[in-house]
């Protein structure tokens, strides 16, 4: 099989890999360029545990390929602290045990991370309906969104 040379920037790192045309953007960030975060679960994108964002928008990277997002800009959990420091979202996930066995947590925070983004006030019912895609067999979802609405109200519109 033929590989193919791609060109990605992963949380403002330049990155140039060799890959089959076959692999998945999950196990090139994981297994090629060291990044963890993005989980590999259900390989189906059902499970949302390998949430990332490709040029803003949040994407399952085990539903897309590797050359697929040649030229894109990817950002993954590893990328949202602020230089190493927790964000808001992070310490709320923390303070508000919305995380138990940590599994979904990139995903879900991915996810929380760029809805709040787009969404500075939103209802416990709004933030139910933008995690719906990220799966956690543990929480029971209570305390998740318990975190993101904390961390709405904390941010009050700063985004």
């Amino acid at each position: 099989m033929s590989e193919c040379n791609i060109s990605i920037i992963v949380n403002g790192e330049q990155h140039e890999l060799t890959v089959e045309p076959r692999t998945l953007l999950v196990s090139a960030l994981r297994d090629e360029l060291g990044y963890t975060g993005a989980n590999v679960g259900c390989e189906t994108g059902r499970c949302g545990a390998c949430t990332v964002r490709e040029n803003s928008k949040t994407i399952k990277s085990c539903t897309r390929l590797a050359v697929q997002a040649d030229g894109s800009e990817i950002e993954t959990v590893e990328g949202i602290a602020d230089n190493g420091d927790l964000t808001t979202l992070q310490e709320q996930f923390q303070e508000q045990h919305g995380l138990q066995c940590g599994y979904c947590t990139p995903g879900m925070l991915m996810t929380a991370d760029t809805f709040l983004r787009e969404n500075d006030d939103p209802t416990r019912e709004e933030i139910r309906e933008a995690i719906e895609g990220n799966l956690c067999r543990c929480t029971g979802y209570q305390n998740i969104v318990d975190a993101i609405e904390a961390t709405a109200d904390q941010l009050g519109g700063q985004r």
